[in-house]
């Protein structure tokens, strides 16, 4: 867990803090001609040493320099293909971690893979899957004969709501798993204020109903799953 540790602390350290923009966007412009590239790759593999401090694990880090080289080299070629560019960017960090997986657990790699599924909490892995999507939908359809009904002076982000009232219920299944309910009180209070302004410019009784009933129903979904979790585990 340890070897493990390490890789990910290099990783995060080298991909992250000691990779200024400016050799990110030197990257994409010039691809594999970027001299940045492999500086990147090289700045990479020191971190991995130092934090290693062991010669005998030096191929470990010449196989994650390699394979870091070639998925950042894939990335930076397959970027123009997708609209949205954090799709790339998530499938380059966990084939980095796949790597990272396979280098630290190389001598049991099938046995500690199997092993970490069979530790799963499943309750809490439908738990959380619950108050994502499926939350959202069902709240969707249980307000659909009320959303035309609101009419909206103001732009919002795409899917704004959807994604805050994500966040929000996870934090409350959060909450209630380590038996902090105090923590819904301050949140509801929290989201009560950022919404106050919207309400006060808006002076519509039917958008305050709206969203009070929708707020309602979202932590009540959270808090129905936190409940029957904790009743089953």
């Amino acid at each position: 867990m340890i070897f493990f540790t390490k890789l990910l602390l290099a990783h995060l350290l080298g991909d992250f803090l000691f990779q200024p923009t400016k050799w990110v966007v030197h990257k994409e412009a010039n691809k594999i001609a970027s001299k940045y590239l492999y500086l990147h790759i090289l700045v990479h593999v020191m971190i991995t040493m130092l934090l290693l401090w062991d010669l005998k694990l030096w191929r470990w880090v010449l196989v994650i320099g390699i394979s870091h080289y070639f998925i950042d080299l894939s990335k930076i070629y397959a970027n123009p293909y997708f609209k949205n560019k954090s799709i790339p960017f998530f499938i380059d960090q966990v084939l980095h971690l796949i790597v990272l997986y396979c280098c630290a657990y190389n001598s049991d790699l099938m046995g500690h893979t199997l092993g970490l599924i069979k530790e799963l909490n499943w309750q809490l892995v439908t738990a959380v899957v619950f108050v994502t999507y499926p939350s959202s939908i069902i709240m969707a359809k249980l307000l659909e004969g009320m959303s035309h009904r609101i009419e909206l002076d103001h732009k919002s982000l795409p899917n704004a709501g959807k994604y805050i009232g994500i966040i929000e219920r996870m934090f409350v299944l959060i909450f209630i798993i380590v038996g902090r309910w105090e923590a819904i009180g301050l949140l509801i209070t929290a989201k009560s204020v950022f919404r106050f302004n919207d309400l006060k410019e808006s002076n519509s009784r039917k958008l305050t109903e709206y969203i009070l009933i929708g707020t309602l129903m979202s932590f009540g979904l959270a808090i129905l799953a936190g409940l029957i979790f904790l009743g089953v585990r």
